[in-house]
């Protein structure tokens, strides 16, 4: 008896079975990589929740009418979420031989300055036996040491009005804080109070306002509050990418299946 001959459709379901397990492990490498790219675009989106919160957050503070700076017992309240950026004003007696100067790097100063330099960072005692310290300003690099700018030494009670910062993080390419040579590059209040041997003194710091100092140094008011935010573009990068990648996959596998 002669073989009927093979069914058209059944030899064709053999020859399609092997070229679906050929592209299985490419379709899961791309489906982890898929997977990878929406979530960093969700990350994105995330963050840029995060960074238009904060935003409005800080311009909503910083036009408050300045309040007076938590006192000593509410210091441990005193946080990020709900005071970082918040105006505020103190009134005290400044301990310049107590300054430190902290290394900065500042787009500009209203007097032209900019560039490398120092943010002056100044113990300020309040009547109650208790310290702040004070980011006075920016100087630059040639004006860093205080018989430099004798005249922004002011003596006496002075009141200060500016913002509410709490201990800057450092980033990663950031040199560390080294209190035995009094070499600052993070303005940390409390590892700052205890080289200079202060106590009570608070946890964050204040970055004082644009009143301008005698002699024009420090320049105060050059807090950002500008933040740039670029999380949509990043997001929709991201999201693109991942759209991209199953089309030139679908197209990749359109071909292999029509050989």
């Amino acid at each position: 008896m002669t073989p009927s001959p093979a069914s058209p459709v059944a030899g064709a379901s053999r020859q399609s079975r092997p070229a679906w397990r050929k592209l299985l492990p490419a379709a899961l490498v791309v489906l982890a990589v898929f997977g990878v790219l929406v979530g960093l675009g969700t990350w994105q989106m995330q963050r840029l929740a995060w960074k238009e919160d904060l935003i409005a957050k800080v311009q909503a503070r910083v036009h408050e009418p300045a309040q007076p700076v938590p006192v000593e017992a509410e210091w441990p309240q005193v946080g990020y979420e709900q005071d970082e950026y918040r105006h505020v004003t103190a009134q005290g007696r400044f301990r310049h031989d107590l300054e430190v100067q902290v290394y900065a790097l500042v787009d500009s100063a209203p007097d032209g300055s900019g560039g490398p330099g120092y943010w002056v960072v100044t113990p300020l005692v309040m009547a109650d036996g208790s310290t702040i310290l004070v980011n006075r300003g920016f100087v630059p690099l040639d004006r860093r040491a205080p018989s430099s700018r004798a005249e922004g030494q002011v003596d006496g009670l002075v009141t200060v009005t500016g913002l509410l910062r709490m201990p800057e993080d450092a980033g990663p390419f950031t040199p560390g804080n080294d209190p035995a040579k009094d070499s600052w590059f993070v303005r940390d209040p409390l590892a700052i109070a205890g080289a200079k041997g202060l106590l009570r003194t608070a946890p964050f710091l204040i970055d004082a306002d644009a009143a301008p100092n005698p002699g024009g140094l420090p320049v105060g008011g050059l807090t950002r509050v500008n933040f740039s935010n670029r999380h949509l573009e990043y997001a929709l990068t991201w999201y693109g990418l991942a759209a991209t990648l199953l089309a030139v996959f679908a197209a990749f596998v359109w071909s292999r299946l029509r050989r």
